[in-house]
């Protein structure tokens, strides 16, 4: 584990405690501003957030910080930039539906090089490093060999008021997924509990996606836009992508689908 998991892994244990008395109450969903992404940044990602700022503010990892609350920030670091979601599927941690995550991705010269991604509802735990696999809770981990997508399970989200770009493929696969939280769901194609997750509606933001993309992939998944071509995300938080993750067996024919 390097330097920046062990890092993460703190932070997450700090964050889950203090979002712990809030998650599922009426505190959690009050609205504190309008976040740089655009959204309204509700209590309970405020808090979050806080926590992990201070943390990077005074411990040098990064020379920039972007967060789906806050947007840029400059840090004391020589090099690299981290990419903060504090609460990743807000609307589920304010019901209280047991499935929200911390996400940290940390990249250098725009490639993500580790990816931590952790459910603070149930403190299971992803992470990655480039080159070197992919583990939940310290275990390796890897995507299915579903090769049918008759027999494959998968979250997809269409756009809400026209379905047609997914309404090929949503009659091909076998089971839908809709969980609330882009990070997890990434990671969950990761270790095989879904096969794939497709996103159409062009909201993902670097912030949502980084960590749980380098999970994927680095489990041997496949990430790409919806045309099938490598996914790049500007390093700002008001602008959002498609995003079709795999476990790599039945992308080209997710992709063929989605066309």
């Amino acid at each position: 584990m390097t330097e920046f998991i062990r890092a993460c892994d703190d932070l997450a244990g700090v964050v889950r405690d203090a979002v712990a008395g809030l998650a599922g109450t009426p505190e959690a969903g009050e609205y504190v501003r309008m976040g740089a992404d655009g959204t309204p940044t509700k209590k309970i990602d405020q808090v979050a957030e806080e926590i992990i700022v201070d943390y990077f503010t005074s411990h040098p990892f990064c020379r920039r910080l972007i967060s789906e609350e806050l947007g840029h920030a400059e840090m004391s670091g020589e090099k690299g930039t981290i990419f903060l979601d504090p609460v990743d599927g807000t609307y589920n941690a304010v019901v209280g539906i047991p499935f929200y995550a911390l996400s940290i991705a940390y990249a250098e010269e725009g490639i993500v090089q580790q990816g931590y991604v952790q459910n603070l509802a149930t403190g299971e735990t992803f992470h990655a490093v480039r080159g070197r696999g992919a583990c939940l809770d310290g275990r390796p981990v890897h995507v299915s060999d579903t090769s049918l997508l008759e027999e494959s399970a998968m979250s997809v989200y269409g756009r809400k008021f026209d379905p047609t770009r997914v309404l090929e493929v949503s009659r091909k696969i076998r089971r839908w997924r809709l969980l609330g939280a882009s990070a997890l769901e990434l990671c969950y194609v990761g270790c095989g509990r879904i096969d794939g997750f497709i996103d159409v509606r062009g909201t993902l933001r670097v912030t949502d996606a980084a960590a749980g993309m380098l999970v994927c992939e680095e489990a041997g998944g496949i990430v790409s836009d919806l045309e099938g071509r490598g996914l790049i995300f500007p390093d700002e938080v008001s602008v959002g992508r498609s995003l079709v993750a795999t476990n790599g067996v039945v992308h080209n024919k997710v992709i063929e689908y989605l066309r």
